[in-house]
């Protein structure tokens, strides 16, 4: 029996017309299509992006053009698109930030992330992983909670009211350690602290530290998914050690505005699917620490779920962590 992903596949490589709805074939899209980018150039979400957006424009036959729109963790660029015409020529590049943490820390948000966007499928998923320096005597998650709890032992995030931080606080009730916060502005900011030993471990993603893991300065000592990374097999995931059904990961993918018509939303996944399902783009994404999207969520109705699910997850973890909007 075929597998669905070699079938999308299949289908990806045939004639791009014939795999797009009819009603939509006909008129849509036209003319460019703009694609925006919440953050600043040279993050996750530009890197996905540029990658996922190039395959996308060759199988649609319109140019698809990034712009950035910076400011506001995010949510910025997400109210520009909100507020979009619903026609499919302004799309967004929908993360963590701007769909499932800023409406549990910012007060004043102008829209509404599971009302005001159309999911079109997920393009991106970035494991998170705890680390520490070569320095630390823990050697799995188990010793660094035990080191927890007998010392102080602080984590770096990607900043207050994070991805990350989220996770952290989820980790923290899940498993009773008493491990410290310390925010960061970013993930790469932590990365020298880590090794300088001012703080004892950090919560990010996978490639915030492979680098310097490949070097043996780092250590990951659990990954916060269902199964190992591709690029740290040797590394047991935090499930494997007994932190039941917990996973984390950021995230990136592809809404418009609410209201936007069906055929529009099956075009531009069928795009994003037959984008995905390229080797040399699967490749770029292994390289970058990412896992590959699963099948499902590829799709307008899984990447709707999964958006649902992260909110509540991220709710739970604000109320955790103290967090209330500002």
């Amino acid at each position: 029996m075929i597998s669905r992903r070699r079938l999308i596949t299949a289908l990806a490589a045939a004639p791009v017309a014939a795999s797009f709805p009819r009603a939509a074939r006909a008129a849509y899209p036209d003319r460019p299509i703009r694609l925006i980018v919440p953050f600043a150039a040279g993050g996750n979400a530009d890197f996905v992006a540029r990658v996922t957006g190039d395959p996308m424009q060759q199988l649609l036959g319109q140019p698809i053009v990034v712009d950035y729109r910076v400011g506001a963790g995010g949510s910025l660029g997400a109210d520009q698109v909100a507020h979009a015409a619903s026609d499919g020529y302004t799309l967004l590049t929908g993360s963590n930030g701007p769909l499932t943490v800023n409406p549990f820390v910012q007060a004043k948000l102008n829209y509404d992330p599971i009302k005001d966007f159309a999911p079109i499928g997920l393009a991106n998923l970035a494991p998170h992983c705890l680390a520490v320096s070569d320095a630390v005597p823990a050697k799995s998650l188990a010793e660094l909670i035990a080191l927890s709890q007998r010392e102080g032992v602080t984590a770096g995030t990607s900043g207050a009211g994070s991805a990350s931080h989220m996770t952290l606080a989820r980790f923290n009730a899940a498993t009773g350690a008493n491990i410290t916060h310390v925010p960061y502005r970013g993930g790469g900011a932590l990365v020298p602290d880590l090794l300088s030993g001012n703080i004892t471990s950090a919560m990010t993603e996978i490639s915030t530290v492979l680098a310097q893991v490949g070097s043996g300065r780092i250590r990951v000592l659990g990954v916060a998914w269902v199964e190992r990374s591709p690029q740290l097999p040797d590394v047991p995931t935090m499930i494997e050690q007994g932190v039941k059904e917990f996973t984390a990961a950021s995230y990136v993918g592809f809404l418009a505005p609410a209201r936007t018509p069906a055929d529009i939303i099956a075009t531009l996944e069928a795009a994003l699917i037959g984008a995905l399902n390229q080797k040399a783009l699967q490749d770029k994404m292994l390289q970058s620490g990412a896992e590959l999207v699963p099948d499902d969520l590829m799709t307008a109705k899984g990447f709707a779920a999964y958006i649902q699910r992260e909110f509540e997850l991220t709710r739970a973890a604000a109320r955790l962590a103290g967090l209330t909007p500002s």
